[in-house]
């Protein structure tokens, strides 16, 4: 449908294109997801793996609102590191998965336009969820290790555990930085692959 085309364009240029987030992209991005939540659940929708990647793609803002209410409650009740800490981590987790399934969404329409046949065995709602599922366990593990780090820094704490945690934290950290550019790079190739394979010769 063309609404859920129009709001995988905002979501990747929100994502993958703006190198950091605003107030209105944020804000267009929340709506947008509101929408595409409802959308789905209508009847002209056909559930398939991609429906089930995009309904995960919309849920992923819901960390946004809880990180925008952590904000307004923390400044209600005076700033705290911890809930200023978490609501960061829910902003980070929210990008990460967010970036992860718009490439899974990009690679599913790369199998379509050019192995239609062969990968449609794996083209299942099944493996779609169990795709969504593996990403928010990993992205929920990564923010963790950021939750956990960034407490330890702030009781002043030292040690073995406090030096694990932070070497880790540190690596995953940079990890991230360098899969987002590879993530932004093959989501270009393959829509300009897709692009010319339907442009008219």
């Amino acid at each position: 449908m063309k609404d859920l085309r129009r709001y995988l364009a905002l979501k990747y240029i929100q994502y993958l294109v703006l190198s950091s987030s605003n107030a209105v992209s944020t804000l267009l991005g929340l709506l947008g997801s509101a929408y595409t939540m409802i959308l789905l659940q209508s009847a002209k929708v056909s559930y398939k793996s991609t429906a089930v990647l995009i309904s995960s793609l919309a849920q992923a803002d819901i960390l946004v609102f809880l990180s925008l209410v952590s904000d307004m409650v923390s400044g209600s009740f005076g700033v705290s590191p911890t809930a200023s800490a978490l609501a960061r981590i829910l902003l980070t987790a929210n990008a990460h998965v967010s970036c992860v399934l718009l490439s899974c969404v990009a690679f599913e329409a790369y199998l379509i336009t050019f192995l239609p046949l062969e990968s449609r065995p794996l083209r299942t709602v099944r493996n779609a969820r169990l795709i969504s599922r593996v990403i928010w366990t990993l992205v929920a593990a990564e923010c963790a290790l950021f939750l956990m780090d960034d407490h330890l820094r702030a009781s002043s704490s030292s040690g073995f555990l406090f030096q694990l945690s932070s070497v880790a934290a540190a690596l995953l950290r940079s990890l991230s930085y360098i899969l987002g550019i590879l993530l932004r790079i093959v989501n270009v190739y393959i829509y300009y692959k897709i692009f010319f394979s339907m442009s008219p010769r």
